[in-house]
Formats: structure tokens, sequence, C-alpha cells
């Protein structure tokens, strides 16, 4: 009996595999899969011969199979964090398996600390490029620097991926359509962007039931006209798989072969995807979907496609639309141009989640964050993203227009990301798997040639349309790090001039300050012991609540926390004086109601109350917890500060620059405070002037 329910629950779960693995394809594979509709014409081809095409896919199809299979499905895949995946979610493995991280939710993540006290104490041998790192404050910020530029060029992907998908797609109405001017399709394919991005609002679960079956029509429907295509004009395609064509289209082509590389590198364009989406799908799904749909259709599609070539030498331009049987043209126009939606879709979809995790681990300041599914924790919406990302995708196609300095700026942010992909999994290999430096190296070693070549070629691009994602990563950087350097400096203020327990019991002993009944709670992000702000609020108001919980937000550095983990509670040892973390991981949905959170800390406290008497009469420990029942009854109310830097003439030039970029930031964003309906009567701000 066992044995044949073992069996039904193997059955159900291959099902259940294979169900996900159809939802893949209109949520992780959009951007890899519609890549044929813009790679040969986004290649700068003069007087290409027969042999040209042979090396090009020859080349387009080793890409695929040692990046798409190799790097990604075999390898980047088993390097998830929790399930999540992607280059920060590399970063996040690191920094809680060694002290690589040099921002201050990295420092008091207990997880953290205890792992490295677990793995000292058990004896693991660290690698000596584990402790230089750790040792190196330049080596960490420069970790720190490749995952932010990680980020940067994702959603750069973001910003590229809808535009050159959308005007790609769209430019086929000018094959059967000659009146139809350039900017026509550029003015066409803003408006389908544009009301893209106003549709985000609804939430993508709202239009998902449509995305599989367009990507699973495109997905089938290309390598069926690639097969006729090649068996029409090329038999013989699959023989330019030997790799002595590559080598011999480098020896023919010489500089120009190695320049061609920056469109080439464009078929694996949302590769990445795979793994940053790992979160919302699992690693079997993935593999099976792109091991069994995806590489066979990409293969089988660039394969027709370059038959078509070999015979119609100069057809580059309009690679994909003109080897589509007329028959049935404007069935793929129409397929097409929904999978260059779909393909939209989820780059959009994966940047509201980059931006999400960043403004959640203090990496970004903070902005809407909005969550459109009740089911999928993952499905989020940010408003002012949205209509940044909008404005930029509409930028690029009316700035840009051709498709061929749009693929230059593209290819510049497809092999970035991947590039830094190629470094952090092998710092994962050396510091989480302890893979020996050798054998990680034949990892490493290809990889990094492989994608430097690539990097290298499509630098040379800079001009040409490379600048875009260069500059759009810059000021992305910049908003970072100005973030970061604001919130290191207040941090270091409140630090310096914090309020010890002490103190504290001093204010709260003296005659000018009253204590008032009801329930208080302080927001902080001091955790050993009280922000300054605490000690400018009791002077001034000469009055303290006789119940009151110093509650923090953590963000950790980990996907999600655990349910019975999410509150950790703690007495400092003065009468009616509590401290509350509420823990939450990059992936985690939050936003309880003002109320529930209040009881749910009530309730956490109570449980510790009774856990930690310490021999105290019972009596003495109802009266504590009858103390925290009637000051929730009386009354709640929610305190948080509001501070501000004031910077003189002993201030440095560069601390009033960049703090004074932060200070607009900070004006400009939302509050650190979790939107948790707070009623106005019962939310109190106090402002503080912090020194810089």
């Amino acid at each position: 009996m066992d044995l044949e329910l073992g069996m039904v629950s193997k059955k159900n779960r291959r099902w259940n595999d294979v169900v996900l693995a159809y939802k893949t394809l209109g949520v992780v594979f959009g951007g890899l899969v519609t890549s044929p509709l813009y790679v040969y014409p986004s290649m700068n081809l003069k007087s290409p011969t027969e042999e040209d095409y042979l090396g090009i896919y020859s080349i387009i199809f080793w890409t695929l199979t040692l990046i798409g299979v190799v790097k990604y499905v075999c390898i980047a895949l088993n390097a998830d964090d929790h399930g999540e995946g992607g280059t920060f979610a590399l970063y996040s493995l690191l920094c809680r398996h060694a002290n690589v991280g040099i921002l201050p939710s990295r420092d008091t993540d207990s997880k953290t600390n205890n792992l490295n006290a677990e793995q000292s104490s058990s004896g693991i041998k660290q690698s000596r490029l584990q402790k230089f790192i750790e040792q190196s404050m330049t080596a960490r910020r420069i970790l720190l620097l490749v995952a932010i530029l990680g980020m940067c060029m994702l959603i750069g992907d973001g910003i590229l991926t809808p535009a050159i998908s959308v005007l790609s797609a769209m430019d086929g109405l000018r094959g059967p359509l000659p009146s139809i001017g350039k900017s026509a399709v550029e003015g066409s394919s803003a408006g389908v962007l544009i009301a893209l991005f106003l549709l985000q609002k609804y939430g993508t679960s709202k239009v998902s039931f449509l995305f599989s079956p367009i990507m699973a029509a495109w997905t089938f429907t290309t390598p069926i006209i690639g097969v006729y295509s090649f068996l029409r004009y090329y038999p013989s395609i699959f023989k330019a798989i030997s790799p002595h064509y590559i080598v011999n289209f480098f020896l023919r082509k010489g500089k120009t072969g190695w320049q061609l590389l920056g469109g080439t590198v464009l078929c694996i364009t949302g590769a990445e995807a795979m793994f940053a989406d790992l979160g919302h799908f699992n690693k079997k799904s993935i593999q099976m979907a792109f091991i069994f749909t995806i590489y066979p259709s990409l293969v089988l599609t660039y394969a027709g496609q370059t038959a078509y070539l070999t015979k119609n030498l100069n057809d580059h331009r309009d690679g994909f639309y003109k080897f589509v049987p007329g028959p049935v043209y404007w069935p793929m126009f129409v397929i097409a141009t929904s999978a260059a939606v779909v393909a939209s879709q989820s780059l959009i979809s994966a940047t509201f989640s980059v931006i999400k995790q960043s403004v959640a681990l203090d990496y970004f300041p903070r902005v809407k964050i909005v969550h459109t599914s009740a089911i999928k924790e993952g499905e989020v919406y940010s408003p002012e993203t949205n209509y940044i990302l909008m404005i930029l995708c509409v930028t690029a196609i009316l700035g840009f227009g051709d498709g061929q300095d749009m693929g230059n700026a593209f290819g510049v942010v497809v092999i970035l990301v991947m590039f830094i992909t190629t470094i952090l999994l092998t710092l994962v290999m050396i510091i989480v798997w302890r893979i020996p430096i050798l054998v990680a190296g034949l990892y490493f070693i290809p990889f990094f040639i492989m994608e430097g070549v690539y990097v290298s070629a499509v630098c040379t691009k800079i001009v040409e349309g490379g600048w875009f994602p260069f500059v759009i990563s810059i000021i992305l950087a910049s908003i970072m790090f100005g973030w970061y350097y604001g919130r290191q400096k207040k941090l270091d203020y409140e630090m310096t001039n914090k309020i010890t327990v002490e103190s504290l019991g001093g204010l709260i002993s003296s005659s000018e300050t009253e204590r008032v009944p009801g329930l208080c709670l302080f927001y902080t992000n001091v955790q050993d012991g009280f922000t300054p702000i605490l000690g400018h609020y009791i002077k001034n108001l000469h009055s303290f609540h006789k119940v009151t919980i110093f509650t923090t937000f953590r963000y950790l550095l980990a996907a999600k926390v655990d349910p019975n983990e999410r509150i950790i509670v703690r007495k400092f040892g003065l009468t009616g004086i509590y401290g509350c973390i509420i823990q939450y991981g990059y992936a985690d949905f939050h936003s309880p109601a003002a109320d529930e959170l209040v009881n749910q800390i009530i309730s956490s406290l109570k449980t510790y109350i009774s856990n930690n008497s310490n021999g105290l009469l019972p009596t003495l420990v109802d009266e504590e917890i009858l103390q925290l029942e009637e000051a929730k009854s009386t009354s709640v109310v929610y305190v948080k500060g509001k501070t501000r830097f004031q910077t003189g003439k002993e201030t440095g030039w560069f601390d009033r620059i960049i703090l004074g970029f932060y200070e607009f930031l900070h004006r400009n964003c939302r509050s650190a405070v979790p939107n948790i309906g707070i009623p106005l009567q019962q939310n109190i701000e106090i402002g503080m002037l912090y020194k810089a």
C-alpha cells in the first residue's frame, strides 16, 4: 500500500513539474525564445557569404549549448538561495556563508554570525580566497559593487527587452506594406508598450492565462517553419555544428568577425531569466522546459533562418520575416507581436522584483511596492518604477529607432549580467560549496574566456548605442551609492549618540518625566541601545508611555524567514519597556494591518514573559501580562523619527554633495515603516537634526 502511495505521489510530482514547465514558457523564456526576431537584423554584415552564415550559425549553436545548457541548466540553477535565483541571490548566499558583506543588515544578521561561528568551531577550513575577501574591505566593496552592477544591468535589460522585442516584431508590417514608414513602426511600437505599462497596475495574474499559450504557439511554430526552410534551402545546414566552421569564420573575417560577436550574443538574451525567475517555479520545471522545448526550438529556428540566408545573402536586415512562408506570414506576425509583448512583460516583472529586493535590504530609496496577488508572493508592482521604465522604453524606441543600434546597447546588458554571474558563481563554488579552486577553475576559465571575448566585442559598440545601458547603470549605481552612504552616515551618528539602557532608566525615573497610560510602538533601527531621537522625544515632551515597545523592521539577506522566527522579543530590565525585531526576507510578503501587528507582538511578548519568568512568582508574571493587555486596550500610538543631516562649514565638500543628494532622495521616497494602515490620530513623527 505504501509503495502504491509513493508511486502515485511520484507521478503527481512529475505531473506538477510538467505543468510548471508549461507555465515557464510564458514567464521565464519570453526574452530568450523571441531572440530570432532581432539577432540577424542587429548584425552589421557587409557582403556576407554562405561560409559567413555557416560560421555564425556554429557560434550561435555553441553559445546556446555552452551558456544555456551547461552554465545555467546544469550548474547555475543549483546555486539558489532558499529557492531564489539571480545575481542578487548569489551575493546573498556569499554573505550568509562568509563575512563578506558590508551593510549593517549583514553585520547584525544573527543567522550569519551563528553560521560563521559554527563553521569555525566545527573546524571547517576556510579557503585562502574567503580569508582574503573577509580581511580586505576593498575586496568586499568591489564584491558589493559587482552585485550592484549586476542589479543595474538587469534593470537595463528590463528597459531594452520590451523596446527591441516589440520594435522588431512590429517591423514585420513593412514587408507586405512598404508604404508604412519607419516612424509609423516606431510610433505603433511605442503605443503598444505604453498600453502594456498602463496595464501593469492590474497585476500579471489578470492576464497570465494568455501568456503560456501565446509562447507555446511561438515556441512550436517557429521551429516548424525552420525545418521547412532548411529542408528547402540547405538540407545539410547541421554540418555547421562542427567547431571548425567557427575557426574558419574568424580566420577569414579577423577583426570584423570579432566585432560581429556583438550581434551573435543576442541569441542567448534572456538566459539569465532562467536563473533570476527560479523562485517563481522550481529547478526541475525550468530544466525540463529548456531542454525539451526552448533549446531545440531555437536550434531549429536559427537553422531555418541561416539556411534561408545562405541562398538570400543580403536579406539579413529582415532575417526573421523574410524566411516566413507567404501563406502563414500574417498569422506569424500576430504570434510574433504577441510573443514580444509577453517577453516584455517577463522582464518588466523581473525589474519590479529586483527593485523590491533592493528596497527591502536598503540598497535603494524606498518606493511603493504593491502586491498584486494574494496567492503569489513574488508578484509585485511598483508605480514609480513602472512609469520610469515606460518613459525609458519609449525613449529607447524613439531615440534609437534602428534595430542595429539598439542591438548594440542590448548586447552590452546581456553579456555583462552573464559575466557577473560567472564571477559570483565561481565564488559560491569555492566559498559555499567548498569545491577546490582547481576544480572550480574548470568552470571559471572557459566561461571567463568565452564571455570575456563577448564583453570585449560589445564594448567596441559603446559609441554605437552601447553607451545607453552604461548611462542608465551609472545613474542607478549613483543613486544606490548615495543612498547607501547616507544610511551609513546616519547609522554611524546613531551608534555614536545612542541612548543606553542606564541612560534611559535615568530619563524615565526623573521627576520631570510622567509615565502616561497606553501602549507605544517606538520605531528604531538601533538594536544595541536606543536611537538618539528617544532622548530628544522624552526631554521635549516630558512623558513616556507605561508600556513602550521599541520596534525594528529587519530585512535579512535571505529569501524568506520562517513564520516562527518572524518576531523576536526581549526585555530591557526596565518596567514596561520591551524590544521587538520583526524579520523579513527579500522575497517575503508582508503588509499586516496595524491591529494585527500589535496582536502578534503582544502574543509573542506574553509567550516570552511566561517562558522566561526566572523563578518569579506567578502573580508577578500575571500582573505583567495584564499590564500589556490594559495598555493595548487603553490606547496605541506609533512613534517614528524623521531625521535630517545638518551640514556646516566644517563639513567636507564630498559629504556636503553626497549627503545633500541623500537628503533629496530621502525627502522624495516612501517611509521606512511599512504601510500598515495606521490611523493619522495614532501616528506621531519626531523630527531631529543629525550633525554630519
